[in-house]
């Protein structure tokens, strides 16, 4: 009897498109929709810290791609881990703009609920809390502060949202506006029910006239209305304070369970466009009403990816992750009274026509989170495409790093590779021209250059030698030169397609340059002198000096225009299989001189077990990949599996790195549907191990792609065969097109390897070198 109990529970199979049983002698359940929305963890990756990162994230309460999120402090403010998930005192929730703890806020102010004796320092107002009392959806988040009996909620939009304050039976109940530090102001006025004003907190990339202005709207009349100024002073009744560190508070009587509900919303243009955004986004819509519509702008992007399987954590990872593809870059673009786009420019400081987006950085983006909106979000794509033709109209540059403005943070000249990949992949409706234009000011101009990301750094020296020299001075020039050349091979793709042949061939030729730094006596990438002489010593274990974030093992594989090239660099395709091997069966040691202490990516490599194979940052990521070009695609099929399975939970401490502003998480989403774009400028993504057993991509066309998985587990990792519409598939690669037309994608798995598939000549991924 107990028997055939457990085996009645173990064939009630819970899949994410219905949620059914049906036991013996029993009708079945009915199917029920999935809320994909509520799968979502915005708290995995925030048990996190300077030393170690899990995700290095923030629970931000937002729609995807908003110009405002949300988020509650655990930290003081200005500390970049604003939340670390160890914490138990909550001090506020933020408007939050930070892309990355490493590049910190700006344009944030606060709200808190504070009953009983009023506090408004931030030490002394944070109130204890548990993680069992609290809510953090992507559209939703609450908390409850025990030290108060409240409870704090909010809603979001694109440039606003809806607070709601649970207080209890109080004489004494206030809700706190924190304007923070570097300058701020705020005005009370009560016959409006409004507290009004502006924060300046910045960390760079601004010019001096940039403001945040705020309105926030309360549905109950103030009993007490106080400011502070400089040095946490309270201001008793006092309606307005502006200095360096401002706030204001508002005092209510309440009865127990009553609710007091703010809209605030917050403009980088004006004030007047602050209270047009809070009128145009919530209106006269109530706090349920704007949390149906951000839970709708949610399901409306997770319903074009419906996946199936067994194992209910792999769909919880797999939408925890699309959240994190979705929110940024963040739209920095505001509607105004005539139903026109314009933004503030964090270049010039001026207020212009047309769109731009803001907090990203495109060394790490450029892999796989621009590729995913070529792919899925094609309109969206063109928009942040005029984004960059408008940051190139209004500084002179390119954005490689933008929060808001140009920031001086890590190497390339990746925004060409978006550019270039967008194009390719036949998405037209942006300012191709202007971005053409831009893309070779930055391949050719050294001058002017307003900080070093921008443009490239070393740009002389590379385009007379080939590579960036490693003692002139100029740090990371190994990397600099690998990425330049991928870059100079989407300049040259893209020329290709333009018309503009002269420079498609110019460019082809540079896009070669990466044999100049490969050692054949180590058969590893290595600085190189401006003599021609490679660097020595040469630790290929050493982090940084030449390379960046990464050592030699990490960046070698960094020639995404012609692996079928590395390959023969190295002996062939069995010698660069070994060499593939080498990075995963070695011990996890590194060097560490050239930083002076372990930094934390080195850190993240060493503790996983997986050799010296560092998923937790970037340039190494597509590298499992590319067994597919050495004719071992099981070997991809197996390492792919294992990173899935091993490095990524729905949990605080899901990710094995910093996540960076969705990268991390789409290599995770890709991966997961079983391919990965190894080479954005191309239209192809090369096959993994599919981790779902079906998913369901409907395209912005309105086609669907099924993926569909035979005989797929945990075990069965390894491909067996292939089909795309019913007919036979040897190739290990997709085209972006047929995925785009809509079809159908059957892998039949098995726990062994198929030695036999995907090996030929022809079934290989692009490569320079193998072009007819």
């Amino acid at each position: 009897m107990l028997k055939s109990f457990f085996v009645k529970s173990i064939i009630c199979v819970i899949s994410v498109s219905a949620l059914s049983c049906q036991n013996t002698g029993q009708s079945p359940l009915p199917k029920k929709s999935m809320d994909y929305v509520a799968l979502a963890n915005t708290r995995m990756g925030t048990d996190s810290e300077y030393s170690l990162s899990n995700g290095n994230t923030y629970p931000a309460t937002a729609v995807p791609w908003g110009m405002n999120f949300w988020t509650p402090m655990t930290s003081k403010m200005g500390d970049g881990w604003t939340y670390k998930y160890d914490e138990n005192k909550i001090r506020g929730i933020k408007q939050t703009h930070q892309p990355s703890p490493w590049l910190n806020d700006y344009a944030a102010f606060s709200f808190m609920a504070v009953t009983g004796e009023l506090k408004i320092q931030e030490d002394e107002r944070a109130s204890w809390f548990s993680h069992k009392a609290e809510t953090a959806l992507p559209h939703h988040y609450s908390v409850y502060l025990a030290d108060y009996d409240a409870t704090m909620e909010v809603v979001p939009t694109e440039r606003a949202a809806h607070f709601q304050f649970t207080f209890p039976e109080s004489e004494n109940a206030y809700v706190l506006l924190d304007g923070f530090n570097q300058g701020s102001m705020v005005e009370i006025i009560p016959e409006e029910r409004k507290i009004i004003g502006y924060v300046r907190n910045n960390h760079g990339g601004v010019p001096e006239n940039f403001h945040n202005y705020f309105v926030a709207e309360f549905d109950k009349d103030f009993e007490v209305n106080h400011t502070w100024t400089d040095g946490w002073q309270l201001m008793e009744n006092s309606m307005v304070s502006e200095g360096d560190h401002v706030g204001a508070v508002v005092g209510f009587k309440t009865k127990t369970g009553e609710k007091v509900r703010v809209k605030v919303a917050s403009s980088f243009i004006s004030p007047e466009q602050a209270q047009l955004n809070l009128d145009r986004e919530i209106g006269t819509d109530g706090f349920e009403t704007t949390k149906a519509k951000a839970h709708a702008a949610w399901k409306k992007e997770f319903d074009r990816i419906k996946v199936e399987v067994k194992n209910m954590e792999n769909v919880k990872t797999f939408y925890s992750c699309l959240y994190r593809l979705l929110l940024f870059p963040r739209k920095f673009y505001e509607i105004n009274a005539d139903n026109e786009i314009v933004h503030y420019s964090p270049y010039n400081g001026e207020v212009l026509p047309g769109y731009m987006f803001t907090d990203n950085g495109f060394w790490d983006t450029f892999r796989a989170v621009f590729p995913f909106f070529t792919l899925m979000y094609p309109t969206l794509d063109a928009q942040i495409m005029d984004g960059l033709a408008n940051t190139y109209k209004e500084s002179g540059w390119l954005p490689e790093w933008a929060s808001p403005g140009h920031r001086g943070v890590m190497v390339g000249s990746n925004s060409a590779v978006n550019i270039a990949d967008a194009y390719i992949k036949g998405i037209r409706n942006f300012d191709a021209e202007t971005l053409y234009e831009a893309v070779m000011k930055n391949a050719t101009v050294d001058e002017g250059r307003p900080v070093s990301s921008v443009g490239r750094e070393g740009v002389n020296y590379y385009n007379k030698l080939g590579y960036v020299p490693y003692d002139v001075g100029i740090n990371e020039n190994a990397a600099r030169t690998l990425e330049y050349a991928f870059a100079d091979f989407n300049i040259s793709e893209m020329a290709k397609i333009m018309g503009k042949s002269e420079d498609a061939e110019k460019f082809a030729e540079k896009a070669m340059n990466y044999k100049l730094l490969f050692d054949p006596e180590t058969k590893w990438m290595r600085g190189k002198n401006e003599d021609g002489t490679f660097q020595s010593p040469f630790n290929p274990l050493k982090w940084g000096d030449a390379f960046t974030e990464g050592n030699s093992l990490h960046y070698t594989w960094s020639v995404f225009q012609d692996v079928n090239g590395l390959i023969k660099l190295m002996g062939g395709q069995e010698a660069f299989a070994k060499k593939l091997d080498e990075v995963f069966t070695m011990p996890p040691k590194f060097d560490n001189s050239y930083y002076g202490f372990t930094i934390h990516e080195i850190r993240e490599m060493q503790i996983v077990n997986m050799g010296n194979y560092a998923h937790g940052n970037q340039p190494i990521q597509h590298m499992i990949y590319l067994y597919n070009h050495a004719g071992q695609p099981w070997k991809a099929q197996q390492h792919v599996r294992e990173v899935l399975k091993k490095l990524y939970a729905p949990t605080p401490d899901g990710y094995c790195g910093d996540e960076d502003n969705g990268q991390t998480s789409a290599w995770y989403v890709f991966s997961s549907l079983g391919f990965y774009p190894v080479t954005p400028g191309t239209p192809q993504y090369v096959i993994g191990s599919p981790l779902f057993d079906k998913a369901i991509l409907t395209m912005e066309n309105g086609e669907q792609f099924v993926i569909e998985t035979k005989d797929n587990d945990e075990e069965n990792v390894y491909i067996q065969s292939v089909k795309i519409n019913d007919k036979p598939y040897n190739k290990t690669w997709l085209s972006h097109h047929d995925i785009q037309a809509g079809g159908r994608l059957v892998f039949d798995m098995s726990p062994e390897p198929n030695k036999q598939w995907g090996t030929s000549k022809e079934a290989v991924p692009f490569s320079i070198s193998l072009r007819k």
